[in-house]
C-alpha cells in the first residue's frame, strides 16, 4: 500500500538564513543559560560533524551528528526508511557517562585498528545499547567528549526554575511551526497540548487575548513572556508564601526561621535560614536585606534543601565498624546478563552498570573457555560468553567510583583445576593490593568492619579443608587440589533445552578445587546449608550459604527467629528462583525482614523489586551499605517478622503525608492530543502489618492546568501508622513516575 507524503512548501535563500540565524540566537541564549557562552566545544556541537558509528566488526558507517539548538538534545542521521523524526533524537539527560578510547566492549572488539584518541563512547541510563564512535580526528573526538561533559555538569548544577524555565522555551519553540518567533492561537494550543495541559478553546482564546495586549493575533517579546508568567502561576505556593510574607511581598529571615520551624520542623531553623537566602534568593535587594522572595522561596522549595529526603543522609552516617554481617549489601545476580537468562548478551558493560549503581556484590559463573582462557556465561544456555580477564578489569576499574566500602566477588565455578589456576592468577596480576588474600589485622574470630574493609575486593567461593587452621586461610599448604562440593545454579533452571543439555553432558556433584583459586577466599566460604547450628558445636563464622528465593522465604516464614539468629553472625546469600527465566525478580523485603545481607537482585530488569530495592539503598550515602537495626544485631533478640511480639520494636510510628500538587508530568503516551490523569500512589514495604497503600483521586485530563492539583480541594493528607519493627522502604508512585526511599531518611517534617 502507498503513503502518500505532503510536500513542504519550498523556502527561498533569505527565508532560511533568517531561520538560521533565529536558530544561532536561541541556540546562544540556551548556551548562556547553561553558563557555556562562547564556549569553543559547544558551538563545535551545534555546527555538528560526521562520524563513524561502530555496531560490529563488519558494521561501521559514517553518520553525522549535530547539538540541536536547545542544548538538550542531540540529533543523529538515519539511512533508515520511514524512520520517525522521534527516534533520530536522543537527550542529554539519558546520558550516563562519556568514555574516550576503547573503554567499552564494542571499543575493544571492534575498533582496535583505530588509534584510541579518535574513539569515544556514549553510555546511556537505561538498558539502551551503547553508542560506539570514532571521530575523524582527535580534535573532533576531544570536542565531543569535553562537549558534552560540559554540557551534562552545568545541567546538572541548574537549580529547579533553571530547568523549568529553559524546558518551557524548548517547548514554546517546538510549538512556534513557521519559526517566525510568534505564536498564533494554533500554536498556543498546540503548545498546551504538548506540556500536557488540556484547555477548552473557550479559555485558550481567553488566555491568549489577555497575553496579546498588541491586538496582532500573535504573541511575540513580552507577551510571551506574560503567557509563560500565567503559565508557571502556583496558587498553592503562593498560599504558603503570604502567610509568612509581609505586604511588599517580602519573607524576612525571621518569618523564614517560623516557616522552617513550624511547618517544615527543622530543628536547626535559626542557622539553616540566612544560608537558604544566601543560597536560593535570585533578587540582590532582598538578599542584602536578609529577606525572601516568592521566587528565592519557590526555588528553595524545589530544590534538595526542600526535598523529602534529608540531605544528611546522602552521605554515609551509619557505623561502619561494625562485623560485615551486621549489614544489608547491595547484590547483583547473574552481573553478566544485560537482558534474560536463556539467550540475552552477557557484557563487561552490565558489571559497570551494577558497580555505578552502588551494586556491593556481583556474580561471576565461570566455565572453562578457548585458548586456557576461563569464560563467563550462563552455563548450559545460549547466552553470549565474555573472557573472566576482562570483567576482572572492569571490577578493578569501576569498584569503587560510587563506594568506598568493599565488593564481593561471588564465584561459580565450573572450571578445570588448570583454568582456576588462570582465574586466581588474573585476580592476583590485575586487582594487585586491592584483592583481600589475608585476614585484617589477624582477625580470625569475626568478620572485620566495611570500614576495615574499605578499598578491598573479596571473594566468594569454595575453599579446600585446612586441618590446622579453624580460619582456613593458612595451614596443609602442601594440599595442591582437592574434591569439592559443587554448587551449580544453572542446573536449576527450569527449561526443557537447559534439562536437556545437562542430561547430555553429565553433570557431577563434586569438583576439583585449585589450591590457587581456594587461598583467594579469606572471608567468604561457601558450603551448603544443612541446617541452623547447635549453639554446642558453632559453625565458624566465615562459612557462607547461598539459597534460592522459596528455600529462603520458606526458612523465614517457619524459623524466622533462628533465621535472623544465623544471620548476626554468618552472611547470607539469596538468589532468583528457576522458572526467573526472563530476569523477572523477587520481592527482597521479606529476606532483610529476617536479616538476609547478600539479597541478589536481577539489576537489569527494571520494576517495582528494583525500584525497593534501589531505594533501600539510597540511604547511607548510597554506600551499598546499610546497616540493620538493632533487633536484627541483638544475640538475645525474639523478633520474627511473622509473628510480632511485644519488643521495642513494636512502637508505632505515624506517618502523614500531605500532596500538594505536581508539575511538568510527562504524557501516558507520545500521541500529540493524549494528556495524562494524574494521580499519586503511596506504598508502605515493612512486615506484613505495615504494608499499605494509599492514592489521591484522578485528576482528569490535567484539568487544573500546568501545575497540576492532585486534590480536590488543595493538599490532601495520606495517614500511615509503621510499627518501629519495619524495614519500610517508603514508595512514592504514580503511574509514570516512581520514587522509594526508606522511612527513615524523611526529613521531621512530614
Amino acid at each position: 500500500m502507498m503513503q502518500c507524503f505532503r510536500r513542504q512548501p519550498k523556502r527561498s535563500v533569505s527565508q532560511e538564513n533568517i531561520l538560521r540565524e533565529q536558530s544561532r540566537r536561541v541556540a546562544a541564549l540556551n548556551g548562556i543559560r547553561l553558563g557555556l557562552k562562547d564556549d569553543k566545544d559547544l558551538k563545535f556541537l551545534l555546527k555538528g560533524s560526521q562520524l563513524l558509528k561502530v555496531k560490529s566488526g563488519s558494521w561501521r558507517k559514517e553518520r553525522f551528528y549535530k547539538l540541536q539548538e536547545d542544548c538538550k538534545t542531540i540529533w543523529q542521521e538515519s539511512k533508515k526508511v520511514l524512520r520517525s523524526p522521534e527516534s533520530q533524537i536522543f537527550s542529554i539527560e539519558d546520558i550516563r557517562d562519556v568514555r574516550s578510547g576503547h573503554k567499552t566492549e564494542g571499543m575493544e572488539k571492534y575498533a582496535k585498528d583505530v588509534p584510541e584518541y579518535r574513539c569515544f563512547s556514549i553510555i546511556f541510563k537505561d538498558q539502551r545499547k551503547n553508542l560506539d564512535l570514532i571521530a575523524s580526528s582527535e580534535d573532533d573526538a576531544n570536542h565531543w567528549i569535553s562537549g558534552l561533559g560540559k554540557i551534562i555538569a552545568h545541567s546538572n548544577s541548574m537549580n529547579q526554575k533553571q530547568k523549568l524555565q529553559h524546558w518551557i522555551h524548548t517547548c514554546l519553540r517546538k510549538a512556534d511551526k513557521n519559526k517566525d518567533n510568534k505564536m498564533s492561537l494554533k500554536e498556543l494550543k498546540n503548545f498546551l497540548k504538548e506540556v500536557n495541559i488540556e484547555v477548552d478553546d473557550y479559555h485558550a482564546k481567553k488566555i491568549f487575548q489577555h497575553c496579546d495586549k498588541s491586538k496582532t493575533e500573535a504573541l511575540e517579546d513580552d507577551e510571551i513572556e506574560e503567557f509563560y508568567k500565567i503559565l508557571t502561576e502556583r496558587k498553592e505556593i503562593d498560599k504558603i508564601f503570604q502567610k509568612y510574607s509581609d505586604a511588599e511581598g517580602f519573607m524576612s529571615c525571621q518569618n523564614l526561621v517560623r516557616f522552617l520551624y513550624e511547618t517544615q520542623q527543622e530543628e536547626d531553623a535559626v542557622v539553616a535560614a540566612p544560608a537558604l537566602i544566601q543560597r536560593y534568593e535570585p533578587n540582590e535587594r532582598a538578599k542584602r536585606g536578609n529577606a525572601m522572595t516568592k521566587d528565592g522561596f519557590l526555588m528553595y522549595l524545589l530544590s534538595d534543601d526542600g526535598n523529602i529526603f534529608n540531605s544528611s543522609h546522602r552521605k554515609v552516617y551509619q557505623d561502619m565498624t561494625q562485623p560485615l554481617s551486621h549489614y544489608l549489601v547491595s547484590s547483583s545476580h547473574n552481573t553478566y546478563l544485560m537482558e534474560d537468562q536463556l539467550t540475552g548478551p552477557s557484557s563487561t558493560e552490565a558489571y559497570i552498570r551494577a558497580l555505578t549503581k552502588g551494586c556491593r556484590c556481583v556474580e561471576l559463573d565461570c566455565w572453562d573457555g578457548p585458548n586456557s582462557e576461563p569464560i563467563i556465561y550462563h552455563g548450559y544456555t545460549l547466552t553470549s560468553k565474555i573472557l573472566f580477564s576482562d570483567v576482572i578489569k572492569a571490577i578493578k576499574n569501576y569498584a569503587f567510583k560510587t563506594s568506598p566500602y568493599p565488593v564481593i566477588i561471588s564465584l561459580e565455578n565450573h572450571c578445570s583445576v588448570d583454568q582456576q589456576k588462570v582465574m586466581a592468577q588474573h585476580m592476583t596480576t590485575i586487582l594487585q593490593d586491592m584483592l583481600l588474600v589475608a585476614p585484617v589485622d589477624g582477625n580470625k574470630s569475626q568478620f572485620p568492619s566495611p570500614e576495615q574493609l574499605k578499598g578491598k575486593i573479596l571473594v566468594k567461593g569454595k575453599k579446600l579443608s585446612r586441618r590446622e587452621d579453624p580460619t582456613g586461610t593458612n595451614g596443609n599448604n602442601n594440599l595442591e587440589a582437592e574434591d569439592v562440593s559443587d554448587e551449580d545454579e544453572a542446573a536449576e533452571i527450569e527449561d526443557e533445552s537447559v534439562k536437556t543439555e545437562i542430561q547430555q553432558k553429565g553433570k557431577s556433584d563434586t569438583l576439583k578445587l585449585a589450591k590457587e583459586l581456594s587461598d583467594t577466599v579469606v572471608y567468604c566460604k561457601s558450603v551448603h546449608f544443612n541446617g541452623f547450628e547447635d549453639p554446642s558445636h558453632p559453625r565458624a563464622f566465615y562459612e557462607m550459604s547461598s539459597f534460592t528465593e522459596s528455600k529462603a522465604l520458606k526458612l523465614a516464614q517457619e524459623s524466622g527467629t533462628s533465621f535472623i539468629h544465623h544471620n548476626i553472625r554468618h552472611l547470607s546469600r539469596i538468589y532468583p528462583a528457576g522458572w526467573r527465566t526472563d530476569s523477572s525478580n523477587y520481592n527482597p523485603i521479606d529476606l532483610w525482614n529476617v536479616g538476609c545481607q547478600i539479597v541478589a537482585l536481577n539489576f537489569q530488569t527494571a520494576g517495582t523489586e528494583m525500584d525497593v530495592y534501589q531505594g533501600r539503598f539510597q540511604d547511607n550515602g548510597f554506600s551499598g551499605y546499610v546497616l540493620k537495626p538493632e533487633f536484627l544485631r541483638d544475640e538475645q533478640t525474639k523478633f520474627n517478622p511473622k509473628s510480632i511480639t511485644e519488643g521495642t520494636w513494636g512502637t508505632k510510628k505515624k506517618l502523614l503525608l500531605k500532596i500538594i500538587s505536581g508539575q511538568q508530568l510527562p504524557k501516558v503516551n507520545k500521541s500529540k492530543n493524549s494528556i495524562v490523569d494524574p494521580k499519586v500512589t503511596v506504598e508502605i514495604h515493612g512486615v506484613q502489618q505495615d504494608n499499605n497503600k494509599k492514592q489521591t483521586k484522578v485528576i482528569e485530563n490535567n484539568g487544573k492546568g500546568f501545575s497540576s492539583m492532585l486534590c480536590s480541594h488543595g493538599a490532601v493528607t495520606l495517614p500511615f501508622h509503621v510499627a518501629e519493627c519495619s524495614l519500610p522502604d517508603l514508595s512514592t508512585l504514580s503511574r509514570h513516575m516512581r520514587c522509594c526511599w526508606p522511612t527513615s531518611v524523611q526529613r521531621p517534617w512530614l
